[in-house]
């Protein structure tokens, strides 16, 4: 397993917009995707976005397209969510996760990402 560190987390109003950013941590990664995921209180965690290793492929939930981007930066192993248009749904903690080799990934399925950072949290106030 590799370590994940998340940052960039805050409390923003409505309509604000945040950075998340995730770094491995002592390893260098090469896994064939990285994906965020977010949990909100007394709910399931669920799925945010995913990107390919080479950055060619990208996965949004609906609730998320067209205001939150993903990226990933191969030279700088890390991982970015760009997320715009924040709403007080968007509220909870976010988590960086790496898909497991061999994984089928794109099905956006937290069970197929076997690393994951401890989490930062994400507020937005109405």
């Amino acid at each position: 397993q590799v370590q994940l560190v998340e940052s960039g987390g805050g409390l923003v109003h409505t309509g604000g917009s945040l950075r998340l950013s995730c770094a491995p941590s002592g390893r260098t990664f090469s896994r064939p995707a990285m994906g965020w995921f977010r949990q909100a209180p007394g709910k399931e965690r669920e799925f945010v976005a995913a990107i390919s290793w080479s950055g060619g492929t990208t996965y949004y939930a609906d609730s998320v397209k067209g205001r939150f981007t993903i990226s990933r930066n191969n030279a700088k192993n890390t991982v970015s969510l760009q997320m715009n248009s924040l709403k007080p749904e968007d509220t909870a903690v976010y988590y960086c996760a790496a898909a497991d080799y061999g994984s089928s990934w794109y099905r956006q399925n937290s069970a197929d990402f076997g690393s994951w950072g401890q989490g930062t949290q994400v507020t937005v106030s109405s």
